[in-house]
């Protein structure tokens, strides 16, 4: 039996754009392929899969060498064309099998490795701003709307503008099988937020990449873009991030305030590394207004929405034995594989004091994302 596949290959150009292509595959089929993980396809077959596309065209190579080989490293039901067509999120590598610039993918991977007995969850609040002409959707021509108050999870006109696009995605990102677990709309009119996981490890970073693709390609079908610069209008208006809530096993099973209290420490202690790796213009954002911590200090509190570091409500009722916590530092237009893997390196204890691992390598070149 013969089946005819859609593929469309997502991959990352130097600045982390986002790029697609499509491909059409006859394909011999046992009857149940369309519902296997890319995991669970044969070798040969995962080989087949790859493809290749110009990277003198994305900042990744040179024209008397430009061919990057694209190599899928996840695949999820394409909600666009519906079945059996896939989405395919993948790696741009060399013929040296190296990824080129923009990927920190197989960083992250190999700092999880060796962390997976904790079994890293993650749950990533994606903000962003619908924008149109330069403006947030529902900004009158000339000058502001009403200040920031009604616009927090609004309901009715003129508190709430872009709840159709909104609903589209998370329909979408559902369609594709992607861990999407609720929306919202935000403290600015035309911001709204998505939360990506519970996710374990690299699957959190797979999941938010594919979930940006199919905003990009909703706003597309509405003539408006998605905006993920982290201060996207000047002034007294909230800007955007991707808070990450984290737990490991232990947290989540058997915690203590000792446990939890290490943790904290390990991250007020690694600060400037991970401001680092936060995502571009993050500064503009984080001034220690509009629900944000100072850039410049690592802070922790309960419940607290102005630190660095919330500590969650569950985990302090369970006496520290049960929950999770909030890093609320990373910016909206973050790499969530390193955002993830840096998270998983510096708070699983018991860490391999030889892993060599760098994040501080990690060739990032965040790019405003209009």
């Amino acid at each position: 039996m013969k089946s005819i596949t859609i593929y469309e290959y997502i991959w990352l150009a130097k600045d982390q754009s986002l790029r697609s292509k499509s491909r059409t595959l006859v394909q011999e089929i046992d009857g149940v392929r369309e519902k296997r993980e890319l995991d669970e396809l044969p070798l040969k077959e995962r080989k087949n899969l790859e493809w290749t596309y110009d990277g003198s065209s994305t900042g990744q190579a040179d024209q008397k060498n430009s061919e990057v080989i694209l190599k899928p490293c996840a695949m999820y039901n394409d909600p666009f064309r519906g079945p059996p067509h896939k989405l395919l999120l993948c790696e741009g590598i060399d013929e040296n099998n190296v990824p080129v610039l923009g990927y920190n993918r197989e960083k992250a991977e190999e700092i999880f490795k060796n962390r997976m007995h904790e079994e890293p969850w993650y749950g990533i609040e994606q903000e962003y701003v619908l924008m149109v002409d330069n403006k947030p959707l529902g900004f009158p021509e000339n000058g502001y709307p009403g200040p920031q108050g009604p616009y927090y999870c609004g309901v009715g006109t003129g508190s709430v503008v872009g709840r159709q696009i909104a609903e589209e995605h998370y329909q979408l990102c559902l369609d594709a099988g992607l861990t999407i677990s609720g929306i919202n709309a935000e403290v600015m009119l035309g911001q709204w937020e998505y939360q990506i996981g519970p996710c374990i490890g690299i699957d959190s970073g797979d999941q938010l990449w594919m979930s940006r693709y199919i905003m990009h390609r909703v706003c597309e079908n509405h003539g408006v873009s998605f905006n993920l610069e982290p201060k996207p209008v000047e002034g007294d208006w909230n800007g955007s991030g991707a808070h990450t809530n984290f737990s490991t096993k232990t947290m989540r099973e058997n915690g203590s305030k000792h446990y939890v209290n290490f943790i904290l420490d390990e991250l007020v202690n690694n600060h400037k590394l991970h401001i680092e790796n936060y995502g571009k213009d993050n500064h503009k954002r984080l001034t220690g207004k509009h629900e944000t911590s100072n850039i410049e200090n690592c802070t922790y509190g309960e419940g607290d929405r102005g630190a660095s570091i919330r500590i969650s409500r569950e985990l302090v009722k369970s006496n520290y034995k049960s929950g999770y916590i909030e890093d609320r530092r990373p910016s909206s237009n973050m790499d969530p594989y390193l955002v993830t893997s840096l998270l998983a390196k510096t708070c699983i204890n018991g860490l391999d004091k030889k892993d060599e691992t760098k994040l501080e390598d990690a060739n990032i070149n965040m790019a405003d994302t209009d």
